[in-house]
């Protein structure tokens, strides 16, 4: 996945399908357990940690940040992503996840 922003683009590579999955996963439970103190399960946390990381690139992407992350980088960006979204929705909603 790439993000291109105005100042440059910023590419999330964790691999594969599969690759993306685990990451999905493992960023949204992560970030379900941070903000909303618990998982909410594995297809929950799947979606969340997939729209982190495309929210994450955008806001990476937005701070300047070029280049390809791999593996890790991708968790690390897909985690504050879901994390911020989370946040947004919790605000939002004016209740607990």
């Amino acid at each position: 996945m790439t993000v291109s922003g105005h100042v440059g683009a910023f590419a999330l590579d964790p691999g594969g399908v599969l690759s993306w999955i685990v990451v999905g996963i493992i960023a949204g439970a992560l970030a379900s357990r941070v903000v909303a103190g618990r998982g909410m399960g594995c297809v929950a946390d799947l979606v969340v940690g997939v729209a982190g990381a495309f929210l994450g690139g955008i806001v990476f992407s937005l701070f300047g940040a070029t280049g390809t992350a791999g593996f890790w980088e991708s968790i690390v960006v897909a985690f504050i992503g879901a994390a911020v979204l989370l946040a947004l929705l919790q605000a939002l909603t004016g209740r607990r996840l």
